[in-house]
């Protein structure tokens, strides 16, 4: 009877709070024993916003993903592990700026974002059209076209399509400031509503 009184103590102490404040102490030391190490190739973390969570995602170069959870996030981080490197870990300190800029952003307290970038996964004529993108002000928005002749390809109007429907940090290279040629929406990673709730956020500021 006493035996198993102290395995039902025992249970009940590893459903507890101090459980999960010595496993984030385990995970924060991992963590930084890793990044001492230089074994951590890809840091990433989840944050909540207006737009639902968020999975932020960098390189030693820069910021490289940003994913909405419409994405899976699991299944972006196996896209990550597969393209970039297999050494992936929760690491919140080293997205700690970029998880305090959009919150900034999202407060209407910021409207460009400082972090450095990483897009390396995007290559060519995508690559080109998403690191113009930036130039875009807050509060502005330009065609499909008008990006085309910006990168000077004016043809390339379908192509830009492409590469803001594929950027894969949004918000952070806004592509949601850049419509279709007839003023509609366009595709959009996030889906049409995160756009839309983009474009007004930037508007009613």
């Amino acid at each position: 009877m006493n035996d198993i009184r102290h395995g039902d103590d025992v249970a009940a102490l590893l459903s507890t709070p101090v459980e999960a404040d010595v496993l984030r102490r385990l995970h924060r030391r991992l963590e930084r024993e890793a990044e001492e190490a230089g074994i951590v190739d890809v840091a990433y973390t989840t944050i909540d916003s207006p737009l639902g969570k968020l999975l932020l995602a960098a390189t030693p170069k820069g910021i490289v993903r940003l994913a909405y959870a419409s994405e899976d996030h699991d299944t972006v981080l196996e896209k990550l592990s597969e393209r970039l490197s297999p050494r992936i870990l929760r690491a919140p300190q080293r997205l700690a700026v970029v998880a305090r800029e959009i919150d900034e952003y999202f407060a209407k307290q910021r409207r460009t974002f400082d972090v450095t970038l990483d897009l390396s996964l995007s290559r060519g004529f995508r690559q080109l059209v998403q690191s113009h993108l930036p130039e875009i002000e807050y509060g502005q928005t330009r065609s499909y076209r008008d990006v085309a002749e910006l990168v000077g390809n004016p043809k390339a109007v379908r192509a830009v399509g492409t590469a803001c429907a594929t950027n894969p940090l949004p918000i952070i290279v806004p592509c949601h400031r850049v419509l279709r040629t007839d003023g509609s929406l366009g595709g959009y990673i996030g889906g049409p509503e995160a756009k839309t709730t983009l474009l007004a956020l930037e508007a009613a500021a």
